[in-house]
């Protein structure tokens, strides 16, 4: 896997996050290319310049996932991207000034939109290749939170070239808020 070196892969790690957030990774892996040409290559500087208009025409292209949200969302975290750039001086120093994965994977949680504290921290420290001192394993995070990701999983796997496993969810599905729709006989 290759460790990220400019803020537009960077960018690239945390929209295809934000995009994959609950679909198939492989249906938005099958048109990433896409995504990257539509986006410029997720560079920030460029990105961070979309308007709303933009945003529409983007939500507006078949090639994409139409949800004017995440697209908006990528447009925020391209700016966030740059005051990091601008504070810390580079994305890597910012990620190499934190003591603990906790405030590491808060931090990540707070600054950036539709990257939630638990598996979108996660995986954006892991891919980046964050320096944490304290970053748990994949199984030991899961553990921890109750996230078991397939796509996590097969990341480790193949990157550590090592067997994954984790033991029976301690996450119990949810009943559904939702109303039961009545059913006309």
């Amino acid at each position: 896997m290759r460790r990220p070196v400019k803020a537009a892969d960077y960018l690239n790690i945390i929209s295809r996050a934000v995009f994959s957030a609950g679909l198939s990774w492989a249906f938005i892996d099958e048109r990433w290319d896409a995504f990257e040409a539509a986006f410029d290559g997720f560079d920030p500087e460029k990105v961070a310049r979309y308007d709303e208009d933009t945003v529409r025409r983007l939500a507006d292209d078949p090639r994409l996932l139409r949800s004017e949200r995440k697209i908006a969302a990528t447009v925020e975290n391209a700016k966030m991207l740059l005051a990091i750039e601008a504070e810390y001086g580079s994305v890597r120093r910012w990620l190499d000034s934190f003591t603990t994965y906790a405030d590491a994977a808060k931090d990540v949680g707070k600054r950036f939109r539709f990257l939630s504290k638990t598996f979108g921290a996660y995986y954006f420290l892991y891919i980046t290749g964050a320096k944490v001192p304290d970053f748990p394993t994949f199984e030991s995070w899961s553990a921890q939170t109750g996230e078991h990701h397939p796509r996590m999983r097969e990341l480790v796997a193949s990157n550590e070239g090592r067997a994954v496993s984790f033991g029976r969810p301690t996450k119990r599905a949810q009943p559904s808020a939702r109303k039961p729709r009545s059913r006309k006989v």
